[in-house]
């Protein structure tokens, strides 16, 4: 069978997948909630969920540097990447050896096309669509806020950088209820303390990666927006977008904003 990835690029399988590597942690939990213990033979040293996979499965490196000796010892029939989250020095070429399926996420639109495109390809395609249902469920309950407030959703420190407007990031935001103040910037810009003062921020977000943020930092920028209020979060909730979403809406009910 022809499946199309969201790159647009076609892949052929023969059947089912047995033999699937996942280069991206997102997914990796995906494929285990789409029941595909015995399919998954190779992940990278990222996908810490599920911890039972993290533990047992073959790490074939990073979700950048990847091992291509390992992934060719697997004799995978599938791999599963991702267009931000990968190198294309590491998957060029391995398109050229085995079927790669790309995905290319930066809404919740594209997450839901990922989920059932997954589901698709490795013949769980009733249980991506149930998947999708049941998170788009949990979005439609979050409570509407009257005003969005003005948010920094910080994701590294010295320099320090935030998600930009053309982000996953960006998009939950918006399903909280927050106004992204560097939604018009892209990708995952540096700022610096002018910039934030300037910003009339009213909230801050310090994500829990991909730099580990802790109460320590809280005090470096309330002396810059003294206004702002601070929250370490989540940031598997905000940035995962596989079946993490399913979680993550409960996740993004509790916040105390």
């Amino acid at each position: 069978m022809i499946f199309t990835d969201q790159l647009n690029r076609q892949i052929t399988l023969e059947h089912p997948p047995q033999r699937i590597i996942s280069l991206v942690p997102s997914q990796t939990e995906l494929l285990y909630t789409l029941g595909l213990d015995k399919e998954v033979v190779g992940i990278t040293k990222f996908c810490v969920h599920p911890s039972t996979w993290f533990r047992e499965k073959t790490r074939v490196g990073g979700t950048k540097n990847v091992h291509a000796d390992r992934i060719a010892a697997l004799s995978p029939d599938l791999i599963i990447a991702n267009k931000e989250e990968n190198l294309e020095a590491d998957i060029l070429p391995l398109m050229q050896k085995y079927p790669v399926w790309v995905s290319n996420i930066q809404t919740l639109e594209d997450a839901y096309q990922m989920i059932a495109g997954v589901g698709t390809l490795t013949n769980r395609a009733a249980a991506a669509a149930d998947l999708v249902a049941q998170i788009k469920a949990g979005f439609a309950a979050l409570p509407v806020r009257p005003t969005p407030l003005r948010t920094a959703y910080f994701i590294w420190r010295d320099p320090w950088m935030v998600a930009g407007g053309d982000t996953f990031i960006h998009e939950m935001l918006q399903a909280c209820g927050l106004q992204n103040v560097f939604g018009e910037l892209l990708r995952y810009p540096s700022i610096t303390p002018e910039q934030l003062a300037d910003s009339g921020c009213e909230l801050i977000l310090l994500s829990s990666e991909p730099y580990p943020f802790k109460e320590k930092h809280i005090a470096e920028l309330q002396s810059i927006v003294p206004a702002a209020r601070i929250h370490l979060v989540d940031g598997e909730m905000f940035s995962w977008y596989g079946s993490r979403l399913r979680e993550a809406t409960t996740y993004f009910s509790t916040l105390p904003f």
